[in-house]
């Protein structure tokens, strides 16, 4: 019987609080994920005194969501001196009544970015549904130099000249001038529903030019139409003109991969359609083991991170004012390696999607905005699809 009483008094000191008895293991906290990004491309002259209302469409939605801004190219400290989100009403520079929230930086409503830096806000406790339209308002009051920006938004965003206390406007009055660039921010994370993050990564291809501005048809924009319902993010880091050998219009690819790819939040998986600035640019790079060095050395970077790799097909450029039949054949070899190489864990055949079957050296002219080089409407949802397709079914 002592023994009985002895057993019971045990567990009944394990029942009570603060006994050293074993805790229940808290869940953990849903992770950050990508909705939103662009790549910085380089610098504009800076606006002192104006508030920038940057529209920006998210891809996937969350309860709360951060905003990283960037003042990567500049020369000099950048001085923020307001920063809001808030969700777009219609498609004008008006916010939705009660979504105007102020971001904050470690607590304070300003924070000074080093040159060569980016900096992201703390969480803003604003629930965004997906293929929303946020708008993220940044007040700059001091000339701190070029502004890092990013060219070839495609989308029309607003300026209030006379910008102090302006970033907290519901109404978008002040905001008299529109603006085709995005300056300072270069992405949003959002958390509580979504479970990963897909970039797609190359140069004008990517980031939309041919698509329609203001209408969101970029492909990776029509790839995030496809993947929401397996709440996967969509982050666009393409840059018009980049190139994956050399510089160009900003970084090359594998200088750039860290910030514009692997270190955004919640990425699963890495698409890399860059290639063909190389090809049609000077100086001529027609040794195609250097495109096949670069591929693997992508590829394994992000493997290091453990993301998957999809390598997209070069596509059909004859046409285009830069087009000889010497670099189609480069073209060809690159393509060649893409497909068989066996560097990627998974090829999207854009070539073979969008090539003209009675000339294969062009795009098919349903797809051709006019350059012969770019994607249409029609082209972007096409790669896209293309895309979906290489991710497979578990994606």
């Amino acid at each position: 019987m002592t023994e009985v009483r002895r057993v019971l008094a045990v567990l009944m000191l394990a029942l009570l609080p603060g006994t050293g008895a074993p805790a229940v293991a808290e869940p953990a906290p849903p992770p950050w994920i990508g909705s939103w990004e662009t790549a910085p491309s380089g610098t504009a002259a800076a606006l002192p005194g104006a508030a920038v209302r940057n529209v920006v469409h998210l891809s996937v939605g969350g309860t709360a969501l951060r905003v990283r801004l960037s003042n990567r190219f500049g020369t000099a400290p950048l001085r923020l001196g307001a920063v809001t989100v808030a969700l777009r009403r219609a498609n004008g520079p008006d916010a939705v009544s009660g979504t105007v929230r102020t971001a904050t930086f470690q607590g304070a409503p300003t924070v000074t970015v080093p040159p060569g830096q980016d900096v992201l806000t703390d969480p803003v406790p604003l629930p965004v549904p997906a293929a929303a339209d946020l708008l993220v308002t940044v007040y700059t009051p001091d000339d701190d130099g070029p502004a890092t920006f990013h060219q070839t938004a495609l989308q029309t965003s607003y300026v209030a000249p006379a910008g102090a206390g302006r970033a907290t406007d519901e109404a978008g009055t002040a905001y008299t001038t529109t603006i085709s660039r995005w300056y300072y921010v270069t992405g949003v994370d959002v958390v509580g529903y979504a479970t990963g993050s897909i970039v797609a990564f190359g140069d004008s291809l990517t980031d939309g030019n041919g698509s329609t501005p203001d209408t969101n048809h970029r492909w990776p924009d029509r790839l995030a139409e496809q993947l929401r319902a397996d709440r996967l993010g969509v982050l666009n880091a393409g840059i018009s003109g980049n190139r994956l050998l050399h510089d160009g219009t900003g970084p090359n690819a594998l200088a750039r991969l860290d910030a514009d790819a692997l270190d955004r939040a919640g990425v699963r998986v890495l698409v890399v359609l860059e290639g063909i600035n190389d090809i049609k640019g000077t100086p001529a790079a027609d040794d195609v083991t250097l495109y096949a060095d670069a591929y693997r050395a992508l590829v394994v970077r992000a493997h290091a991170r453990g993301i998957r790799v999809v390598g997209v097909t070069l596509t059909p450029y004859r046409g285009f004012t830069a087009y000889s039949d010497e670099r189609e054949t480069v073209r060809q070899r690159v393509n060649a390696f893409i497909r068989t190489g066996g560097a990627f864990d998974a090829v999207a055949d854009a070539d073979a999607a969008l090539r003209d079957p009675a000339d294969q050296t062009r795009l098919l002219p349903a797809y051709d905005p006019g350059d012969h080089l770019h994607f249409n409407d029609k082209g972007m949802a096409v790669v896209a699809d293309t895309v979906r397709r290489a991710l497979g079914p578990t994606m």
